[in-house]
């Protein structure tokens, strides 16, 4: 096989590269180490965005449906409900094994082995693997994650955040039947906990803050939630990510392009990850077909904006005096509240 593109990373971010440069008629090569489904600590909410990106390239996993938002303290509640579409609640090994089996229908090859070397030349890339092998492209598509190995080959890692403002994500699940339709965000004092429901007799607990972070601890402080989850048995062990924050000090190096997690993160508070991520692989296969890493680079800018600009904004007021404000400001200005969830969520 001569590919045309290797996708370097087979999570859900790098499954859909593979299957949009399948669809665009292009030779692809996927490696990753892992077998099997993939799970990551997230929150396990599709967007309305990133659902219906998931339809167009023939990917509809099971889950349940999600009809909104909730913001909630101690003392103040807001939501807000799709306007258009609902999204999903999705487990992420059964995303990951839809796209999967997706990537497979389309004929992406797949190789079982990390990355270990990167050397760029005129015409393409050489990839040194951990079984002695070394594979060829003209291009590399980096979709290897949050702590990513192809950036940190380019030489493209950012300024890392300083250890007392690092923020981290724990999560696991609980078998309890929903009690709403609605991601809700339960914000405390110290962290906030995304409750997504994913079946109908289970929902997703994410709690995001700074270390020292447990989930029980959480739980525990926020009553309204730890009674909802009283006597539920726990379906999953606790699974961790982190530090969210990641810079890259650019997405593309000669014939590489990074996507995903890989290209950059800043937090996962507004739940919109995989709907940047969708975006960003199918503008790096145009980007690959058009033979243009300036294109990719512009296109990413424009696709993460919303995203970066207000999800770094609400971070930093969750990280300042103002955070117990967050919640009773979104009630008393419920339009302003839901113009940023239809804004991000699409």
């Amino acid at each position: 096989m001569n590919p045309q593109v290797i996708v370097v990373g087979g999570g859900p971010i790098g499954l859909a590269c593979a299957i949009e440069a399948r669809v665009d008629g292009m030779e692809v090569l996927l490696v990753e180490p892992r077998v099997g489904p993939i799970d990551k600590a997230c929150g396990e909410g599709l967007m309305p965005g990133a659902l219906a990106a998931l339809h167009r390239i023939g990917v509809d996993p099971a889950g349940r449906r999600l009809d909104g938002i909730a913001y909630i303290d101690s003392a103040s509640r807001v939501e807000h409900r799709f306007a258009e579409r609902p999204g999903r609640g999705v487990r992420r090994t059964v995303l990951h094994q839809a796209l999967a089996e997706r990537a497979a229908e389309l004929g992406a090859q797949r190789i079982h082995a990390k990355v270990t070397g990167l050397q760029q030349t005129a015409g393409g890339v050489e990839l040194e693997l951990s079984d002695g092998q070394s594979i060829r492209a003209p291009w590399v598509i980096g979709a290897d994650g949050l702590h990513s190995p192809v950036r940190r080959m380019l030489g493209l890692e950012g300024r890392a955040q300083p250890g007392t403002r690092r923020r981290f994500g724990l999560r696991r699940h609980f078998a309890v039947e929903p009690w709403t339709s609605l991601v809700e965000v339960h914000w405390s004092p110290g962290a906030e906990a995304y409750v997504t429901p994913v079946d109908e007799k289970m929902v997703g607990v994410a709690v995001l803050g700074s270390r020292p972070l447990d989930i029980a601890e959480v739980v525990e402080g926020i009553p309204e939630l730890a009674q909802r989850l009283s006597g539920a048995e726990p379906m999953s062990e606790p699974r961790g990510a982190g530090p969210l924050l990641q810079r890259a000090r650019s997405r593309a190096s000669g014939r590489v392009l990074l996507v995903g997690d890989a290209s950059g993160y800043v937090d996962a508070l507004t739940g919109e990850g995989m709907r940047v991520g969708f975006a960003q692989a199918r503008a790096a296969v145009a980007a690959v077909r058009a033979g243009s890493t300036e294109q990719y680079e512009r296109a990413w800018r424009t696709t993460t904006r919303d995203f970066r600009l207000l999800t770094s904004a609400l971070v930093v007021a969750a990280r300042s005096r103002y955070r117990p404000r967050i919640v009773p400001t979104a009630a008393r200005r419920p339009e302003l509240f839901g113009s940023i969830v239809e804004r991000l969520s699409h």
